[in-house]
Protein backbone atom coordinates (compact mmCIF):
# COMPACT_ATOMS: atom_id res chain seq x y z
CA UNK A 1 0.00 0.00 0.00
CA UNK A 2 1.21 3.29 -0.43
CA UNK A 3 0.85 5.20 2.71
CA UNK A 4 0.22 8.57 3.19
CA UNK A 5 2.51 10.90 4.29
CA UNK A 6 1.24 14.50 6.64
CA UNK A 7 2.89 17.63 7.78
CA UNK A 8 1.66 19.61 9.96
CA UNK A 9 2.76 23.02 11.46
CA UNK A 10 6.21 21.36 13.07
CA UNK A 11 5.73 17.27 12.31
CA UNK A 12 6.28 15.28 9.08
CA UNK A 13 4.05 11.83 9.95
CA UNK A 14 5.30 9.63 7.57
CA UNK A 15 5.54 5.38 6.72
CA UNK A 16 7.91 4.28 9.53
CA UNK A 17 11.23 2.65 7.73
CA UNK A 18 13.15 -0.48 9.03
CA UNK A 19 16.05 1.43 10.11
CA UNK A 20 13.48 4.51 12.48
CA UNK A 21 13.70 1.16 14.86
CA UNK A 22 17.27 1.53 16.00
CA UNK A 23 15.88 5.53 17.21
CA UNK A 24 12.27 4.18 18.52
CA UNK A 25 14.40 1.93 20.31
CA UNK A 26 16.62 4.86 22.13
CA UNK A 27 13.45 6.43 22.56
CA UNK A 28 11.31 4.02 24.45
CA UNK A 29 14.31 2.98 26.52
CA UNK A 30 14.43 6.61 28.42
CA UNK A 31 13.87 6.50 31.71
CA UNK A 32 9.92 6.43 32.59
CA UNK A 33 9.05 6.40 28.98
CA UNK A 34 6.75 3.45 29.45
CA UNK A 35 5.32 3.90 32.79
CA UNK A 36 2.29 3.43 32.17
CA UNK A 37 2.50 0.82 29.63
CA UNK A 38 1.71 -2.83 30.13
CA UNK A 39 5.39 -3.61 30.06
CA UNK A 40 6.72 -0.42 31.89
CA UNK A 41 10.96 -1.31 30.99
CA UNK A 42 12.50 -0.49 27.28
CA UNK A 43 12.12 -3.11 25.46
CA UNK A 44 14.82 -5.09 23.71
CA UNK A 45 15.61 -3.46 20.15
CA UNK A 46 14.78 -7.10 18.76
CA UNK A 47 11.32 -6.08 19.67
CA UNK A 48 11.78 -2.73 18.79
CA UNK A 49 12.31 -3.68 15.29
CA UNK A 50 9.23 -5.99 15.08
CA UNK A 51 6.93 -3.16 16.28
CA UNK A 52 8.35 -1.21 13.58
CA UNK A 53 8.09 -4.01 11.04
CA UNK A 54 4.20 -4.99 12.41
CA UNK A 55 3.59 -1.19 11.71
CA UNK A 56 4.52 -1.38 8.08
CA UNK A 57 2.76 -4.63 7.30
CA UNK A 58 -0.37 -3.51 9.40
CA UNK A 59 -0.64 -0.71 6.44
CA UNK A 60 -0.87 -3.34 4.03
CA UNK A 61 -3.26 -5.47 6.10
CA UNK A 62 -5.53 -3.08 7.09
CA UNK A 63 -5.10 0.25 5.52
CA UNK A 64 -3.98 2.35 8.52
CA UNK A 65 -1.64 1.78 11.43
CA UNK A 66 0.55 4.29 13.31
CA UNK A 67 3.13 6.87 11.52
CA UNK A 68 6.57 7.66 12.23
CA UNK A 69 6.22 11.08 13.40
CA UNK A 70 9.68 13.26 12.64
CA UNK A 71 10.47 16.87 13.41
CA UNK A 72 10.55 18.81 10.16
CA UNK A 73 12.77 21.26 11.22
CA UNK A 74 15.78 18.63 11.68
CA UNK A 75 13.97 15.37 10.18
CA UNK A 76 14.88 13.67 13.39
CA UNK A 77 12.36 10.71 14.76
CA UNK A 78 10.09 12.09 17.50
CA UNK A 79 7.38 9.08 18.13
CA UNK A 80 4.74 7.71 16.79
CA UNK A 81 1.09 8.44 16.08
CA UNK A 82 -1.56 7.07 14.41
CA UNK A 83 -4.19 4.22 14.33
CA UNK A 84 -4.48 0.87 15.06
CA UNK A 85 -7.03 -2.08 15.00
CA UNK A 86 -7.42 -4.10 18.21
CA UNK A 87 -8.48 -7.66 17.50
CA UNK A 88 -9.68 -8.21 20.83
CA UNK A 89 -12.22 -5.97 20.59
CA UNK A 90 -12.44 -4.87 17.17
CA UNK A 91 -12.12 -1.24 17.62
CA UNK A 92 -9.69 1.22 15.98
CA UNK A 93 -7.65 2.88 18.61
CA UNK A 94 -5.82 6.40 18.53
CA UNK A 95 -2.57 5.72 19.73
CA UNK A 96 0.82 8.25 20.05
CA UNK A 97 4.42 8.56 21.73
CA UNK A 98 6.34 11.63 22.01
CA UNK A 99 10.11 11.57 22.59
CA UNK A 100 10.34 13.17 26.20
CA UNK A 101 12.64 16.59 25.95
CA UNK A 102 9.56 17.13 23.33
CA UNK A 103 6.90 16.72 26.01
CA UNK A 104 4.77 20.01 27.13
CA UNK A 105 5.03 21.43 23.29
CA UNK A 106 1.13 20.36 21.83
CA UNK A 107 3.56 18.25 19.49
CA UNK A 108 1.62 14.89 20.53
CA UNK A 109 -2.08 16.77 19.66
CA UNK A 110 -0.55 18.10 16.81
CA UNK A 111 0.20 15.18 15.35
CA UNK A 112 -2.65 13.02 16.75
CA UNK A 113 -5.13 15.06 14.84
CA UNK A 114 -4.01 14.41 11.44
CA UNK A 115 -4.39 10.41 12.94
CA UNK A 116 -8.59 11.53 13.61
CA UNK A 117 -8.99 13.34 10.69
CA UNK A 118 -7.76 10.54 9.10
CA UNK A 119 -9.59 7.94 10.35
CA UNK A 120 -12.98 9.51 9.83
CA UNK A 121 -12.42 11.24 6.58
CA UNK A 122 -10.50 8.95 4.69
CA UNK A 123 -11.57 5.92 5.86
CA UNK A 124 -14.83 6.83 7.31
CA UNK A 125 -14.39 4.85 10.52
CA UNK A 126 -17.92 5.41 12.66
CA UNK A 127 -16.40 5.05 16.25
CA UNK A 128 -12.22 6.09 17.11
CA UNK A 129 -10.90 5.08 20.97
CA UNK A 130 -8.24 6.01 22.83
CA UNK A 131 -6.91 4.51 25.92
CA UNK A 132 -4.71 5.50 28.85
CA UNK A 133 -3.50 4.49 31.83
CA UNK A 134 -6.10 6.45 34.31
CA UNK A 135 -3.11 8.40 36.03
CA UNK A 136 -1.70 9.23 32.79
CA UNK A 137 -3.28 12.71 33.19
CA UNK A 138 -1.12 14.44 30.40
CA UNK A 139 -2.03 11.44 28.00
CA UNK A 140 -5.79 11.92 28.95
CA UNK A 141 -5.77 15.61 28.37
CA UNK A 142 -4.80 15.06 24.63
CA UNK A 143 -7.85 13.08 24.26
CA UNK A 144 -9.55 15.97 25.83
CA UNK A 145 -8.34 18.15 23.44
CA UNK A 146 -8.92 16.12 20.40
CA UNK A 147 -12.59 16.47 21.09
CA UNK A 148 -12.92 12.63 22.76
CA UNK A 149 -15.21 12.05 25.37
CA UNK A 150 -14.60 9.81 28.79
CA UNK A 151 -16.47 6.31 28.49
CA UNK A 152 -14.90 4.37 31.51
CA UNK A 153 -12.20 2.47 32.92
CA UNK A 154 -12.14 -1.21 31.87
CA UNK A 155 -9.72 -3.59 31.10
CA UNK A 156 -7.39 -3.73 28.07
CA UNK A 157 -3.91 -5.13 27.76
CA UNK A 158 -4.65 -6.70 30.71
CA UNK A 159 -4.77 -3.86 32.99
CA UNK A 160 -7.18 -1.55 33.74
CA UNK A 161 -7.68 2.10 31.18
CA UNK A 162 -9.55 5.49 30.87
CA UNK A 163 -11.22 4.87 27.74
CA UNK A 164 -12.23 7.58 25.23
CA UNK A 165 -14.41 7.68 22.02
CA UNK A 166 -15.36 9.97 19.32
CA UNK A 167 -17.66 9.37 16.73
CA UNK A 168 -17.37 10.97 13.16
CA UNK A 169 -20.66 12.88 13.85
CA UNK A 170 -19.13 14.17 17.16
CA UNK A 171 -16.10 14.64 15.36
CA UNK A 172 -17.57 16.65 12.96
CA UNK A 173 -19.32 18.72 15.41
CA UNK A 174 -16.08 19.79 17.28
CA UNK A 175 -14.47 22.73 16.65
CA UNK A 176 -10.80 20.75 16.60
CA UNK A 177 -12.56 19.22 13.22
CA UNK A 178 -10.47 20.27 10.05
CA UNK A 179 -12.11 20.20 6.79
CA UNK A 180 -11.52 17.16 4.67
CA UNK A 181 -8.31 17.12 2.87
CA UNK A 182 -8.03 19.36 -0.12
Amino acid sequence: MNVPSFETPRLRLRPFRDDDAIELHRILTQPDMLKYFPRPGGPPLERVQKLVRNQIEQWDTMGYAWWAVEMKTTGVLAGWNGLQYLPDTRETEIGYLIDRPLWGQGLTTEAARVGLRYGVHDLGLPEIIALAHPENLASRRVMEKLGMTFDRVTEYFGMDMARYTIDASAYARSAQAPTPWP
